[in-house]
């Protein structure tokens, strides 16, 4: 169980100037992620449990230098619980540019168009932020994001990936600076944060939604997970199948009481 974040943790949050990558203790701690992944498969019998919602489309975007076959396993629980779920269908996530974005902008365009219903958005990792940015470019196709563990500010050391991404795609600033200065807004749709203070690979205050960044339909979800487990942590797919589960033009907080407070941290 995580501790609860209190003021001085609020404040370190809003001060993303100064923070850093992740230790290389939780950065080694990341092979915790099997344990994550067998717990999933172990509770996946009880799937049927989870909460239902009306069946509107949802698509799954995967991490940096992921692929679908790293959201199958999320997208297959969805499926189960009546959703039609889909990957992006792009391949590995490695590079990003123009074109990529126009894809992932057809994709939406092409689902939303195919149900005539609004389309909810998960993201891991980077696609967190691909789901954020879609949804700011087009809120009346979107009807809900999640970012799982995603570095949603403009200040980029706070990731371990980051060298690796300039190393392929070059520094982001240079040709995306704009965008990059107003990426810690919220699109104006009912949006949440699940992240994890024991990420190893993105530093938890730069995947949380600060209220001056935010709307009142924000939200922060903290569990305990490694960021490779996030998409199969089963806290996690939980909280994911609850804010899904809300409906449409109805939606509330994630309600932490009762025993929800064991496991989940509200920001």
């Amino acid at each position: 169980m995580v501790a609860s974040t209190d003021g001085r943790e609020r404040r370190a949050a809003n001060k993303t100037e100064e923070h850093s990558p992740p230790s290389i203790f939780w950065t080694l701690m990341e092979g915790r992620a099997l344990f994550e992944l067998g717990g999933f498969y172990w509770l996946r019998a009880f799937a049927g449990r989870l909460p239902k919602g009306d069946g509107h489309p949802v698509i799954v975007l995967p991490g940096f230098v992921a692929s679908d076959a790293s959201t199958g396993p999320l997208r297959g629980v969805l499926r189960d619980l009546g959703y039609p779920a889909y990957g992006w269908g792009l391949g590995q996530n490695l590079r990003f540019d123009d074109q990529r974005e126009a894809e992932m902008n057809d994709l939406l365009a092409s689902i939303y168009a195919q149900h005539g219903r609004k389309v909810s958005m998960v993201g891991w990792s980077l696609g967190g932020i691909f789901a954020r940015e879609l949804a700011k470019r087009a809120p009346e196709k979107v009807r809900s994001v999640i970012s799982l563990g995603s570095p949603i500010h403009a200040h980029r050391n706070i990731s371990n990936a980051k060298k690796l991404y300039d190393a392929i795609n070059g520094p982001p600033e240079k040709y995306r600076s704009e965008q990059i200065a107003r990426i810690h807004e919220a699109p104006p749709v009912p949006t949440t944060a699940i992240y994890s203070k024991t990420d190893g690979v993105v530093a938890w205050q730069g995947a949380v939604q600060s209220r001056e960044s935010g709307h009142e339909r924000t939200e922060n979800i903290e569990v305990p997970a490694s960021h490779f487990g996030l998409g199969v942590n089963p806290l996690v797919v939980y909280a994911i199948a609850d804010r899904l589960a809300q409906k449409e033009g109805e939606w509330k907080p994630f309600d932490h009481a009762g025993v929800r407070r064991l496991f989940f941290r509200r920001h």
